[in-house]
């Protein structure tokens, strides 16, 4: 059977969101909200949020687009930011979830820098910028989790991060990947409001 998943996007890449819900043949049970909750107050929307769609979930997939950054501000964000600490969060009634990052084209420039040789150990990373400039805090600090290392292996990092192009090619793959964290030693090192 297959994981329940959550979506979370911003408006402007909902196409991807809906390409995932029609197009894909996935093996997932989708928790994602496609109705908008008609309030004014943040607090009751989170709460629905939370409380129907987030809380039996067990993997959240976050678009990564253009819209979806730290530096467009905190109210711009407000609904992805919380989405994610909700995701994040481990507590009762509530488990922590996967986050799989899916980095949608128009990024992919912004996001992949190529490779180059460290100036600190001498050896070739490949650069892949997940700052305020291409993502949330929630995100980037669950994916570059601080450990006093110039670079990141994956059993360094909670986030599962994957072009979209890749992901359409085998979403199973990186679904799975992005739950099978949610057991792994690194999820004891997770930020909820980094």
């Amino acid at each position: 059977m297959g994981h329940r998943t959550y979506i979370s996007f911003k408006t402007e890449d909902e196409k991807y969101k809906n390409y995932i819900q029609d197009n894909l043949d996935i093996d997932m049970i989708d928790n994602s909200l496609n109705d908008a909750i008609v309030s004014d107050d943040l607090e009751y929307i989170m709460r629905v949020i939370r409380e129907e769609y987030l809380s039996d979930s067990t993997v959240t997939i976050f678009l990564i687009g253009e819209r979806s950054n730290e530096n467009l501000g905190a109210y711009e964000q407000r609904y992805i930011k919380r989405e994610l600490q909700a995701s994040l969060y481990h507590g009762q009634g509530n488990t922590q979830n996967g986050i799989l990052g899916i980095v949608l084209p128009s990024m992919y420039s912004r996001v992949y820098g190529g490779s180059g040789i460290c100036q600190t150990c001498g050896n070739s990373h490949t650069y892949v910028n997940i700052t305020d400039s291409t993502s949330i805090k929630e995100f980037s600090y669950n994916y570059y989790i601080p450990n006093n290392k110039c670079s990141w292996s994956e059993d360094d990092r909670f986030c599962v991060l994957v072009k979209w192009d890749d992901f359409i090619q085998e979403p199973e793959k990186y679904i799975d990947q992005a739950f099978e964290k949610r057991s792994h030693p690194i999820s004891e090192k997770t930020k909820v409001r980094p």
